[in-house]
């Protein structure tokens, strides 16, 4: 549960906000930079992220114990479709790395909160409010935009553009499961859980790519995407979000979309058109505007590739 920030933790709380979305906005550089495929990527980013996660868990564990509370029991068959559904994000969105910019594939991925409403709307019958629909208009409006320097030359480019929103899609679904798992079980066991699921499942698909790098820089680049994006950052907005209102979630977004665009600006001198820069402002727009129309719109979490952490939940 989200816990009112005091004056004296706010500050700590909206550093750590910061740092962890800036860290996990450097994934798509590490996935880049990689020496292994897509997939065998993020198949070693679970992997090496796991131990770092059981320690959470038994911390999360010791403390309940101290405090004399149950642990809950972690045979829920969601646990599974969470994985399953972090397993389709995080193939299509490091293939998708590798085809198109990664400030456009990180922004495409990262509509996902735009989406969980809409599936809501057509699995529940929650109908949005007229707001809610202008904003979607608004944030297909500026996807032209970004798309619109590829329109007409076809290629990788536009693959690259369909796997990022195709991203959003699994993210979208894996944000509603999770927020289901976060009422019944502490963030450390969901991380755990679905991290775990995911590994298992890309484990066959990245045998069929490069699985091993070639050079130790190569196993550095690995165990710093683990650590930059399911460790740290997830443990720092963790912290942020326990002190802090649950507005400041879309915070993290933002600093994280801006992130990835300047690392890869700065270290692999990606640069986007203005046109492209215009449409991922109005997209962001269209992710606040969203939130304001329809107050039911689950917190947007840190970012794409990301799992909801604590006080990531439907308000």
């Amino acid at each position: 549960m989200t816990t009112l920030a005091t004056p004296r933790s706010e500050p700590a709380a909206l550093i750590a906000l910061f740092a962890g979305a800036l860290a996990i906005g450097s994934s798509g550089i590490f996935v880049r930079l990689s020496e292994t495929g897509p997939t065998a990527t993020a198949f070693w980013r679970g992997a090496f992220a796991l131990p770092f996660l059981a320690v959470w868990v038994v911390l999360e564990r010791r403390r309940r114990a101290a405090a004399r509370q149950a642990n809950a029991s972690v045979r829920d068959p969601l646990f599974l479709w969470a994985g399953v559904f972090f397993t389709g994000d995080l193939a299509l969105w490091h293939w998708s790395l590798l085809l198109t910019s990664i400030a456009a594939s990180t922004l495409e991925a990262n509509c996902a909160p735009l989406l969980v409403s809409v599936f809501a709307w057509l699995l529940w019958g929650e109908r949005p409010r007229l707001g809610f629909v202008l904003s979607l208009a608004l944030a297909f409006a500026g996807m032209l935009l970004i798309l619109a320097p590829k329109l007409g030359g076809g290629g990788h480019g536009l693959l690259g553009d369909a796997l990022g929103l195709g991203t959003a899609c699994f993210y979208a679904a894996y944000i509603m499961v999770v927020a289901r798992l976060r009422a019944r079980h502490d963030t450390g066991i969901v991380m755990f859980a679905s991290t775990l699921v995911f590994t298992v499942l890309l484990l066959p698909i990245a045998l069929t790519q490069k699985f091993l790098p070639s050079t130790a820089h190569g196993w550095w680049l690995l165990v710093g995407c683990a650590l930059s994006a399911q460790v740290i950052g997830q443990s720092l907005i963790a912290y942020a979000l326990a002190h802090l209102p649950a507005t400041f979630s879309a915070v993290g977004l933002y600093v994280q979309v801006v992130a990835a665009a300047g690392y890869a600006w700065l270290i692999l001198d990606e640069r986007l058109a203005p046109i492209q820069l215009l449409g991922g402002a109005v997209v962001l727009l269209a992710i606040a505007f969203a939130r304001s129309a329809r107050r039911t719109l689950p917190p947007l979490s840190a970012g794409v590739g990301v799992q909801p952490v604590e006080g990531q939940r439907p308000e």
